[in-house]
């Protein structure tokens, strides 16, 4: 069993069905800050992406307000490295 330590009921019951590729030490490396970009949303929500050399894509991670919870997580086809 995957172990993706705190997340949102969303992610646990529905993000990890629909995507079950992803990883859990991919989103440790997006809960320990590990982030080429990131930036916060209105709500309060930080979305943050990693890169995953072995899939050569981005993975884009939405946390919540805290920012250690995980709530959504998918790879991201239209991001373009952006400068800090």
């Amino acid at each position: 069993m995957k172990v993706f330590g705190k997340t949102t009921r969303y992610f646990s019951e529905i993000v990890i069905r629909k995507r079950p590729y992803i990883k859990p030490e991919w989103i440790e490396s997006a809960g320990m800050g590990k982030f080429v970009f990131k930036e916060v949303q209105a709500d309060g929500r930080i979305r943050g992406w990693i890169y995953i050399p072995e899939e050569k894509k981005y993975l884009r991670v939405v946390l919540l307000e805290d920012g250690e919870t995980v709530h959504n997580a998918f790879f991201d086809r239209n991001f373009k490295r952006r400068k800090r």
